[in-house]
């Protein structure tokens, strides 16, 4: 483990350092004195409008602290500046990315390194493929802990959509030569783990996501309530997406779908309409920062539409199930591994043609009874409890240490 002393000369062998960073410092080595071994995530797909990463973040520090009493959380991520939060999250200073939505880019990995070794790290878990990622391998090895590489997102596949083909192979080549230095690499579904077989990677767990069931549920919505805010009639038929502005999510296929069906679908965005012209039909509201908030809209609403074909995964989708909400998706990404006919409908592919008839099949059902049997699935497959015990049995296997897989109520009556 680094000392504060050498820490500090690493990382601030100049004058001029600023007291904050300092701070930072004294209380990352204050934290290290805690005993128990330590579980480190790091990533920077961590801002003020992240969804699907910064949610099973928290979500994993909070079940942990109630289930693993005897394992402790480090969280290093990027921030405007350097600070330690009141919950023990370490924000290092990053540039923010233009149009990036409030994301970060680090541009030290040795720095970032550094700052995860001085947390004493037992197993660290990359949550992205980027600098943090590269920083968590130089980490693992100076520390001599393993690393798990989560494997969130398909860069190469995003590079290809906004920069064109031609950049794929480059960053398809890239990511595979990171991903096979990790100790173990965890895909949340088959469709991200066959891109990383196909790109060289192999011995791949794939664990799902999950979801805060007592958050997202069904008693959250008022149907009535939300008509009234959104000035609509009884018979109005409410689609819901939430999420980023972003190109991949394909908003555009699901406001093109709405206006194909006309009478009387309404599509309400919470959050994705950022920046898009008034359309008929389509209902902007701003983005949700608290989840029972996205709960309440969700759960209001009749179905939840999701048309990105190649989402890695699909947290949203998991959460409006749990909402008691079906879902129309498309047949193909992470999300058809979640949706089928017995929870919804699936479009034949992410486009506007297609995926009004999907609209269409889905309210000739009995729309109730598939928001129920989604609630179900949700609940028997993807609590959040179900999903980490799976993947601590992962950091037991890797660190060979016992307090990974060690309920509270073991370690309580040692």
């Amino acid at each position: 483990m680094l000392t504060f002393e050498a820490l500090e000369t690493e990382l601030w062998p100049i004058p001029g350092r600023s007291e904050e960073v300092s701070a930072t410092l004294r209380a990352v080595t204050r934290a290290t004195e805690d005993p128990r071994p330590r579980l480190v995530d790091t990533t920077m797909l961590f801002a003020p409008r992240s969804g699907g990463v910064k949610r099973y973040l928290m979500s994993k520090k909070n079940w942990l602290a109630a289930n693993r009493p005897a394992v402790s959380h480090g969280l290093v991520v990027p921030g405007a500046r350097h600070r330690v939060a009141a919950d023990g999250t370490v924000h290092l200073h990053a540039a923010k990315l233009p149009f990036g939505d409030g994301y970060r880019w680090p541009t030290s990995v040795r720095r970032w390194s550094a700052w995860v070794s001085a947390t004493n790290p037992a197993v660290i878990e990359a949550g992205d493929p980027y600098t943090p990622g590269q920083a968590a391998l130089e980490a693992g090895q100076r520390v001599g802990c393993p690393v798990v590489g989560f494997c969130h997102s398909d860069p190469a596949a995003l590079a290809a959509l906004h920069l064109g083909e031609w950049a794929k192979k480059p960053v398809e080549k890239r990511w595979a030569r990171l991903f096979k230095q990790f100790d173990r690499v965890v895909s949340p579904s088959r469709y991200i783990a066959r891109r990383l077989e196909e790109a060289g990677v192999n011995d791949i767990v794939i664990r799902p996501l999950g979801v805060e069931i007592d958050t997202f549920r069904p008693d959250r919505g008022d149907r009535a309530s939300l008509l009234r805010q959104l000035g609509l009639g009884a018979d109005a038929r409410l689609l819901c997406f939430a999420g980023r502005p972003a190109r991949e999510k394909n908003v555009d296929v699901l406001i093109d779908a709405v206006q194909r069906l006309g009478d009387p679908y309404h599509l309400v965005l919470v959050g994705a309409g950022q920046g898009l012209p008034d359309e008929d039909r389509v209902i902007s509201l701003p983005y949700e920062r608290e989840p029972k908030a996205v709960a309440r809209i969700i759960a209001g609403c009749d179905a939840f539409v999701h048309a990105n074909d190649k989402e890695p995964f699909g947290l949203i989708v998991l959460e409006a199930m749990a909402c008691g909400r079906p879902v129309v998706g498309v047949n193909a990404g992470g999300v058809a591994e979640t949706v089928d006919s017995a929870v919804g409908q699936l479009a034949t592919a992410a486009e506007p043609a297609a995926y009004a008839a999907a609209i269409e099949a889905l309210f000739e059902r009995d729309i109730e009874a598939l928001g129920a049997a989604a609630r179900a699935r949700a609940v028997e497959s993807f609590a959040w409890s179900r999903v980490f015990e799976d993947l601590f049995r992962v950091y037991g296997d890797l660190s060979g240490e016992a307090a990974f897989v060690q309920p509270a109520a073991a370690v309580a009556s040692r």
